[in-house]
């Protein structure tokens, strides 16, 4: 994130700090930064760790849906397709 151009981006966004889109994992910390709030390391350490907890947060949510169904990479398109049609097929019913 860091090295893709967070910072520049986070600096840029600065004005619209207070819109509810920015208030996600990376910008929040970087604003605290440009607040002085806060060095520029230990923003990145927040970022680092809240990205692990968010992480881990949206495996749990996906572990708890019984609806969904994983395709693993390399992707089968055959695969894919094949789900699709049944699926739309058993929905149609």
């Amino acid at each position: 994130m860091i090295g893709s151009g967070l910072i520049e981006e986070a600096m840029a966004l600065y004005p619209q700090k207070q819109l509810s889109a920015l208030q996600t994992v990376g910008y929040r910390e970087l604003f605290d930064w440009i607040d002085g709030l806060m060095s520029k390391e230990r923003a990145i350490e927040l970022i680092k760790t809240n990205t692990r907890h968010y992480a881990k947060r949206q495996m749990t949510w996906f572990k708890n849906q019984s609806n969904l169904k994983w395709f693993h990479h390399p992707f089968n398109i055959d695969e894919i397709l094949r789900y699709c049609v049944s699926f739309t097929h058993y929905a149609a019913k």
